[in-house]
């Protein structure tokens, strides 16, 4: 906003606030006008609008403080007057805003009033402040941060979001594939607004657990029950993938359970690379046998009475 506007509005008076009021009572006093005059309580109230706009832009400028240092300094200095004309060009010029600075007739930079110095000496490093119309670059508005929660599929896949701003406005988040817990992802140009350019929005992503999935930086573990015979003789099989793809595995012969076997590229995919699937055997037996497959097991371990599956265990677990 332009130093000029900020002249003409009374910021304080808009949220029925003192100029000395706290952070939290400006807070406070913007929450309670937001819910009175919100849109959405006053369909078709074009009054209301207005009043809510209103105190949109109060709370914006005042809630954040580099503008409100900003916005007082500039309304100090105004006393009333604009900032429009040129010197000697009648009221309302820098002569009608500056004049006592400078003394009766003193003009900027002329050295002939109070201070001498001249315009620029008496501001300074002031110019960033004022959007740059002391001289100098105007400087960026601040960041805002907000919080968000997604599922594990928006997190694989990318999604969008919605986040609602106190002033009912809704800003459209683009999260990407693979985002992790925890990551910001930064929206330009949705922060606090500046006469040098608005902020950036930076949102943190939390990303809730699936019951199935496990991710593991950028691979994806998943258990996979199989059958005994399957672990014994080997099979092929058909697992699910986070990116709704069906693929087929290859189980060998002889696995136990825990083995882990890799799917290539089958993990969190982003532009430039992407992880793998992590495929851990769980071998599954039936409580309920029928007589034949008892006999059958039975005979199975008859055949293999040769392998002790605990050979050396009391060696491993010595002290």
């Amino acid at each position: 906003m332009a130093s000029q506007e900020w002249l003409e509005k009374d910021f304080y008076e808009v949220l029925g606030v003192s100029k000395d009021a706290s952070d939290e009572e400006i807070k406070k006093a913007y929450r309670k006008l937001a819910r009175t005059y919100h849109p959405d309580k006053n369909p078709g109230d074009a009054a209301a609008e207005q009043k809510f706009k209103d105190i949109s832009e109060a709370h914006t400028v005042l809630s954040d403080p580099e503008q409100r240092q900003q916005y007082d300094a500039v309304r100090a200095m105004g006393s009333g007057a604009r900032f429009s004309g040129s010197p000697g060009e009648g009221s309302g010029g820098f002569e009608d805003l500056f004049g006592g600075l400078f003394g009766q007739g003193g003009s900027p930079g002329t050295g002939g009033g109070r201070f001498g110095g001249g315009f620029e000496d008496i501001f300074g490093g002031m110019g960033d402040r004022f959007g740059g119309r002391f001289g100098g670059s105007p400087a960026k508005g601040a960041d805002r941060t907000a919080k968000t929660t997604i599922s594990f599929k928006g997190a694989v896949r990318g999604t969008t979001i919605g986040l609602r701003e106190p002033n009912g406005n809704v800003i459209d988040v683009r999260v990407p594939a693979g985002v992790k817990e925890g990551q910001k992802v930064r929206v330009k140009g949705k922060g606090q607004p500046s006469a040098g350019g608005a902020g950036d929005l930076l949102v943190e992503v939390s990303v809730q657990d699936h019951p199935f999935y496990e991710r593991i930086d950028d691979n994806i573990r998943i258990h996979l029950p199989v059958s005994l015979d399957e672990a014994v003789l080997g099979a092929t099989v058909e697992v699910p993938t986070v990116h709704g793809e069906t693929v087929k595995i290859r189980i060998p012969a002889g696995s136990s359970s825990g083995k882990t076997l890799r799917l290539k590229g089958h993990g969190i995919r982003r532009k430039n690379s992407s992880g793998d699937m992590l495929v851990v055997l769980d071998i599954v037996v039936p409580e309920d046998l029928n007589e034949e497959a008892i006999e059958a097991v039975k005979a199975y371990a008859e055949a293999t009475t040769a392998h002790n599956p605990r050979e050396g265990l009391s060696a491993k677990a010595a002290l």
